[in-house]
């Protein structure tokens, strides 16, 4: 003979107390369900169902039909007997017989349990938790280890019968006593059987769950009687919750609201900075510094913000739907004003970045005229070092006749170079005042060299005055001239003044934004390399007169010093800055053809933003209109809606790539200093605001459905009538603004049988002046009619101070801010609040009232006994001290406590 397990002592005795109401009992669970008969009737006697006629024949098959019988009945309450079969059973098959007897307990022992939306096991573990909560040295974590003590089934009975046993008395170190006085009293006064024995539970170190859940079962229908008290609980736990809960939400919103009013306090003070600085590296880290903020601290604001909005009107939803006050943000803390504040914020955002750029724009034009202020400063200080000494040297005073006229002439070719450089004093002096009108940093040392150079050249054409009169004086004693020399002179000084200006024309920095500016460069390079074969040819006609010269010196045995009396120019020189010239050509080439690869590259650029931006920006306009219909069309159920709301929703979120790339490609551009662009009249600013709005409207109108489902299912608004609630606003929203003016939702009433005011004229067969105009309204007339018509049309003058006084009450209900608009959500509540059922304030009394025993106080005692600690403690913080006739001490008003939970009166 095998051992059976240790729960079969449980299982038999479970079910003997079962079988003794049909005046029989079992012996051996083994051996004594094999025939069917007694099966059966434990079935008949735990269902209270009747099962088919058993069969009275001894043979196997008559057994296995009437185990069939029972195993078809355990089917048809929804049970799924996996491996069990009536032969195994017939044949005393102990583990089947078990496995079927522990199905039968689950099923309807232990199967109904429910507690707080719990069921089965989870429910039974819950309500002992409950119900041994307030008994110390008590901790109820499941089905095995927690009951070896014994004191969480005295607990169990204490709670329910606190007169059977004397709890003060057990220790938890005696387990013993406590399971045998458990047993014990169990069996004498609640007629549960003993199922287990205290021996096999201490002894073992984990006691058999199966067992154990059998029996505390047994308690839970023992004492489903106190369910009522329980219930009460429930309710006020669950108001409490709910109070608990709103509260929460309007301090979460308060510190996000504060946050963010905080951050945006900071941010726009620095927006505000205009201080300039006076390099282009300063203001190109502003710029960077600019973009990280767009990138990186702005985005999970603007997630903050809608998710504030989110927030508001999640909460203010709950608190209609469990008829709470609406909530009232602090001072300062309003959608509305963090709305303007964000404003103000994009506001100053937008002008910084257009300083940002023109500064750039004033810094890079600044360079560039600064350097070439040094680079004309440096060529014309480069020409007049010396001049002035040579100005003043005397030395006609000791020159021969042909000296003497040779330094005339010379003094003449200086004259003429020297009125040629007119023009770059003149040029560096209108750079020197543009860089001041501009505001160069450097001005003071600009303003100081240019000064020096005009003083200089003022110097010089002193000098040159004083020099020609007097070589005019000592002309007329001079005569002989030596005219080929002259001629070099005269022909030698603009050929080096024109060489001198193309050296510096093909030097000069230049700067562009488009290749029609490189193009107008290049073909004026071109024009001036036509030029160079007459220049050639000119040069070689002065070095034929230098030639010419020393052919007479040499045929004619002159006596000379060896230079050119009239000009320091010589041939070398000539060659040199000629060699020069064709040098620095080809140089201009490169530079004009690298340029123009550039602004090909920028015009790539260009192209490539404008072909994305014409793209996305008529596509984010497109989802923006699909998600205004969408909101006011009646498409399916809200659940319907809801769903293709967030298809668009992850749509847009999957649109995010090439928003980045967007703006990698704008990044681009910025770097590159391009600063307009022609082939699209859409900005990055212009996209970064369409996106911000597109997430806004999409997660904004997925809370308004939601929302709306919520009050659904609160109010139990069937999908019909939440479709005549959406027709009916929908045909008197006339512009689509999702919004109801006081006349459009006045009439919408009217539209929906709604009697406003009940005035008893409506029985009359006539309307006042507003009904009249209510009932134009929903028949699509345009109320531009004058009164004096209207009262002529119903036949009254005036309209029924009662109907006013109705419709004013509820437009403070649906528009408690007075905006003057109804939304279709407050519609919602409106019409789900004339007829749905929710807690009051006299049901929460009533409730306490239970707990109470019929009392008209509460004490602290019977709260922390019934309700959960931190619950309790909450009333207990909150209710005021009763002080009617019966009060005792301690005693508690539950009754203002309830009606201040409803708004009826101070908290």
């Amino acid at each position: 003979m095998h051992a059976l397990p240790s729960f079969a002592q449980t299982f038999t005795a479970w079910c003997n107390s079962h079988l003794r109401k049909a005046g029989t009992q079992i012996e051996n669970i083994e051996e004594d369900f094999r025939d069917g008969l007694k099966l059966m009737l434990l079935l008949e006697v735990i269902s209270g169902e009747r099962l088919a006629k058993p069969e009275r024949g001894k043979m196997r098959v008559h057994k296995i039909s009437n185990v069939n019988k029972a195993l078809d009945f355990i089917a048809s309450k929804g049970v799924k007997l996996v491996s069990i079969g009536a032969e195994e059973i017939v044949d005393g098959n102990v583990k089947m017989t078990l496995g079927m007897i522990w199905t039968i307990i689950l099923r309807f022992a232990i199967q109904d349990i429910s507690v707080e939306e719990t069921s089965a096991k989870e429910g039974l573990l819950l309500w002992c938790q409950r119900k041994t909560a307030p008994y110390k040295n008590v901790n109820i974590q499941n089905f095995h280890i927690s009951w070896k003590d014994g004191l969480g089934f005295c607990a169990l009975i204490h709670r329910h019968r606190p007169e059977l046993i004397d709890y003060g008395k057990l220790r938890k170190d005696d387990p013993l006593t406590n399971l045998n006085t458990a047993f014990d009293v169990a069996e004498k006064y609640l007629d549960i059987p003993k199922m287990l024995d205290a021996e096999d539970i201490v002894g073992t170190a984990r006691p058999d769950e199966k067992a154990i859940m059998t029996y505390v079962s047994s308690f839970y229908h023992a004492f489903s009687g106190a369910q009522k008290a329980e219930t009460a609980a429930n309710r006020i736990c669950k108001v409490l919750a709910v109070n608990q809960e709103n509260e929460q939400l309007m301090e979460d919103y308060e510190k996000l609201a504060s946050d963010l009013l905080e951050w945006i306090r900071r941010t726009i003070p620095w927006l505000e900075n205009r201080a300039p600085e006076n390099t282009m590296h300063a203001m190109q880290q502003k710029l960077e510094d600019f973009r990280d903020y767009r990138r990186l601290h702005k985005p999970p604001k603007v997630q903050e913000k809608c998710q504030l909005e989110i927030n508001f009107n999640t909460l203010q939803t709950k608190l209609r739907l469990s008829n709470r006050p609406a909530f009232m943000p602090s001072e300062g803390r309003m959608v509305s004003d963090i709305n303007n504040a964000w404003g103000c914020l994009e506001q100053a955002e937008k002008g910084y970045e257009e300083w940002l750029l023109n500064e750039i724009r004033r810094l890079e034009r600044l360079d560039h005229l600064a350097e070439k202020f040094r680079q004309k400063a440096s060529i014309h200080e480069a020409w007049t070092d010396g001049k002035e000494a040579m100005l003043r040297q005397k030395d006609y005073e000791t020159a021969t006749l042909s000296e003497i006229k040779a330094l005339l002439k010379k003094h003449e070719a200086f004259e003429s170079d020297l009125a040629a450089h007119q023009d770059r004093v003149e040029q560096i002096a209108a750079i020197a005042q543009e860089l001041n009108e501009l505001d160069y940093y450097d001005s003071p040392s600009v303003n100081a060299r240019c000064q020096k150079i005009c003083d200089q050249w003022d110097n010089l054409g002193a000098l040159t005055q004083k020099r020609r009169e007097a070589l005019e004086r000592t002309e007329k004693l001079l005569e002989t001239i030596d005219q080929l020399y002259l001629e070099y002179a005269k022909r030698a000084a603009p050929f080096n003044n024109w060489m001198e200006g193309a050296m510096e024309d093909l030097q000069d920095t230049f700067i562009v934004h488009t290749i029609e500016e490189i193009q107008g460069l290049t073909t004026a390079h071109e024009q001036f390399k036509a030029t160079l074969p007459d220049a050639d040819k000119e040069r070689l006609a002065i070095l034929g007169i230098h030639n010419e010269v020393s052919k007479i010196v040499q045929t004619y045995h002159v006596n000379m010093a060896g230079t050119n009396p009239y000009t320091t120019i010589t041939p070398q020189e000539i060659n040199g800055k000629w060699d020069h010239v064709r040098q620095l050509v080809p140089r201009r080439d490169r530079a004009l053809t690298e340029e123009h690869a550039r602004q090909q590259h920028n015009e790539r650029l260009r192209k490539q933003f404008g072909a994305q931006a014409n793209v996305i920006g008529p596509w984010i306009q497109t989802k923006m209109e699909e998600i205004g219909r969408i909101s006011i069309e009646m498409h399916g159920t809200l659940e319907d809606q809801l769903s293709h709301l967030r298809q668009y929703e992850k749509s847009i979120v999957n649109y995010k790539p090439k928003i980045d790339q967007l703006e990698g490609d704008h990044q681009l551009i910025q770097e590159a200093l391009i600063f307009d662009n022609k082939h699209t009249n859409y900005t990055m600013e212009h996209i970064r605001v369409g996106w911000e709005q597109l997430l806004t409207t999409i997660a904004r109108t997925i809370n308004e459905v939601e929302n709306q489902i919520l009050t659904r299912d609160a109010k139990g608004i069937s999908q019909e009538q939440m479709n005549e609630f959406r027709a009916s606003f929908n045909h008197f929203d006339r512009d689509h603004s999702g919004t109801l003016g006081p006349e459009e939702f006045k009439a919408c009433l009217i539209s929906l049988g709604y009697d406003i005011g009940n005035d008893p004229q409506k029985k009359t067969g006539m309307m006042d002046t507003d009904d009249f105009r209510a009932c134009l309204i929903s028949m699509g007339y345009n109320m531009r009619v004058p009164a004096a018509t209207v009262r002529r049309l119903t036949g009254r003058g005036g309209s029924s101070l009662q109907g006013e006084a109705e419709f004013a009450r509820i437009m403070s209900i649906v528009d408690p801010n007075r905006l003057g608009v109804v939304t279709f959500q407050a519609f919602i509540d409106f019409m789900s609040r004339e007829t749905a059922d929710t807690d009051t304030a006299d049901q929460v009394m009533a409730s306490f009232k239970i707990l109470a025993g019929d009392k008209n106080y509460i004490t602290k005692d019977e709260l922390r006994r019934e309700l959960p600690p931190d619950q309790a403690e909450y009333c207990i913080a909150r209710m005021a001290p009763y002080a009617g006739p019966d009060a005792v001490p301690g005693a508690l008003d539950y009754m203002s406590f309830s009606t201040a939970l409803y708004g009826e009166s101070d908290l």
